[in-house]
């Protein structure tokens, strides 16, 4: 907190210097393993298409009932600006929506977004900045950021998959053999 604020000096004597080198160790895996995950999911997404794997259309298990269906990405972004995880409930993203619902909850209430925000509204700033609890309130921005950009990714990509289900449906289904289908 105090290395986001520019208090640097303060930032140098609460670092406990036991952690440092897991600090350092725990980023490192962390940038790493996400690229190397990247790479991996892109590399099988691409085989997939290619390989023509086919697309269930409804799955259900023991989390969540999956099915495909249009979905309007402004509207997960909506929904999470209002609180993170509803967009990715309106996504049906269950287990995602959930968590993320959870730790919105967890935040707000150790931070108290709640009462600061009310104090803001009301003109009352100093009560607003006495009622907040900085540590917890800078874990907002990434959580909103998160929710939204993901809930809206998974959206759009929903739809694509949706789109080129019913394209392999209709082709399968209903080509006929005179007539070429454009791709």
């Amino acid at each position: 907190m105090y290395s986001l604020t520019g208090r640097f000096e303060m930032a140098g004597r609460v670092l406990d210097t036991r952690w440092l080198l897991l600090y350092a160790a725990v980023f490192a895996y962390a940038a790493w393993d996400s690229h190397r995950s990247a790479v991996d999911l892109n590399k099988l997404s691409i085989l997939a298409e290619r390989g023509k794997s086919p697309i269930v259309p409804l799955r259900m298990d023991a989390f969540e009932i999956n099915y495909l269906a249009g979905k309007t990405p402004w509207i997960t972004v909506a929904w999470s600006l209002l609180t993170p995880g509803l967009g990715h409930l309106y996504a049906h993203r269950l287990p995602a929506g959930f968590f993320i619902l959870a730790w919105w909850v967890v935040i707000n209430y150790y931070s108290h977004f709640s009462q600061s925000f009310l104090y803001t509204f009301l003109g009352a700033f100093a009560q607003a900045t006495a009622s907040a609890n900085p540590q917890w309130l800078l874990f907002m921005p990434s959580l909103y950021g998160f929710a939204i950009y993901d809930s809206y990714a998974n959206a759009s990509e929903q739809n694509k998959l949706l789109a080129r289900e019913l394209l392999e449906y209709l082709t399968d289904n209903y080509h006929n053999t005179g007539f070429a289908m454009p791709v």
